[in-house]
């Protein structure tokens, strides 16, 4: 695979920063949203809660607020992708109740919600489960101590709903163990833009000062790393030469470095970074962490590579540790890679070989894509449209550096 090639904007800041809109007194102009099945399910959630949502083609959205009387995001919509919980502080902070479904999304395994409604509690909500959905209610938040640190590492989606829901409490709010993620960094930019008064974003602690209201705004999401990091692995197994545009090279630092491990070349300028790959990667040894460590959602797509290294690797998961159900259809490829402990360890396979394989959530089947494109002959992944929830026809880009990929109805 050779050429050139743009990223679109972040999906998983997209989500939260489209949820914070619930917050504004007036429009709120988001562009380089990316043109994905998760926001098109979060636009659904938003017209039922009352925010009109208008976009055009070139990733422009307007989200502006019709009806606040709406506080209810129905299951049917909220247990198809578990970001549409982002919407429960927004909710509760500008209309003093919010009635959430528990979330649903990919099969990667279990992700508790503790984390979001003690982090709402502290805040003053009362917080109870009815029938399946979250019922948080409260007249006025006010500031608060809040301890998101987990087991796991801080919590990004519990993160995203404190920030929102504190921005409009009464007096100051201090999150400890915040995440730091780039895209929780984006919300927060958004936030201020609009007028709150938020500290330290990027740091695992961050204080929020209250304000009465939030005026709307205009705002770029920052680019997708993640699907900057697959286009760049993509390249990788084919032993391909690729340049990925609109990046912040700045977001993939631990990226990098995995791929310069593995015998990568990696150039990289202010919005751009470039791949040569000569021949099959060197194993390596990497775990998948909260930022800035390697991410969780670049995890499988590594481990596709790997899966043709000369030699033995390891591929640990310290956030999602049961992330591993597209192991079994690697192996179906002809890799050779046994799961335990939360870890998979890889035989570099010689080659692999095309075969019918099944995506189960939507990083699994870019590693599946991935692996299909280093296999000799012919490859059928099913559930392909798994894909579609995160990536912005990722088959046209990769058709345009090279790949022969096709869709199929079933």
């Amino acid at each position: 695979m050779q050429g050139e090639i743009e990223v679109a904007g972040s999906k998983n800041a997209a989500l939260p920063i489209m949820a914070a809109s619930i917050l504004a007194n007036s429009s709120v102009r988001l562009r380089r949203v990316p043109r994905v099945d998760d926001v098109d399910t979060l636009c659904q959630v938003l017209a039922e809660l009352g925010i009109d949502v208008s976009r055009d083609d070139e990733g422009e959205m307007l989200l502006e607020t019709v009806d606040r009387e709406p506080v209810r995001a129905s299951y049917e919509l909220v247990s198809r992708m578990r970001a549409s919980f982002c919407v429960l502080g927004p909710l509760l902070a500008r209309r003093k109740k919010a009635v959430v479904a528990l979330p649903g999304g990919c099969n990667i395994g279990d992700r508790p919600v503790d984390m979001h409604l003690r982090g709402l509690s502290a805040l003053g909500a009362q917080v109870k489960l009815e029938s399946g959905y979250i019922v948080a209610e409260a007249d006025r938040l006010r500031g608060a101590k809040v301890d998101l640190g987990g087991s796991r590492g801080p919590t990004v989606t519990g993160t995203a709903n404190v920030l929102s829901a504190a921005v409009l409490a009464k007096g100051t709010t201090t999150i400890i163990g915040a995440a730091v993620e780039p895209e929780i960094v984006d919300l927060g930019n958004l936030l201020n833009q609009c007028g709150a008064k938020i500290e330290g974003l990027g740091q695992s602690i961050v204080q929020i000062h209250g304000v009465r209201q939030l005026q709307g705004a205009d705002y770029e999401i920052i680019p997708d790393r993640i699907e900057a990091a697959t286009l760049l692995i993509a390249a990788a197994i084919t032993g391909g030469f690729v340049t990925v545009k609109n990046v912040r090279p700045e977001h993939l630092e631990r990226v990098f470095v995995e791929l310069a491990e593995a015998g990568m070349e990696i150039e990289k300028g202010p919005d751009w970074v470039s791949l040569r790959a000569e021949d099959r990667p060197h194993p390596i040894n990497t775990t998948a962490r909260p930022y800035p460590g390697m991410p969780t959602d670049v995890q499988p797509q590594l481990t596709a590579l790997l899966s043709i290294a000369r030699g033995q690797s390891t591929v640990t998961d310290r956030v999602f540790p049961n992330r591993f159900m597209h192991l079994a259809e690697l192996n179906r490829l002809g890799a050779s890679i046994e799961r335990g402990n939360g870890a998979a360890a890889i035989d570099g396979a010689r080659r692999l070989t095309g075969a019918t394989v099944e995506a189960s959530d939507l990083r699994g089947a870019a590693a599946l894509v991935i692996a299909a494109l280093a296999a000799e002959g012919e490859t059928v992944v099913r559930n392909a449209e798994h894909l579609d929830r995160g990536y912005e026809r990722l088959d046209e880009k990769l058709n345009r550096l090279g790949a022969k990929i096709q869709r199929c109805r079933q």
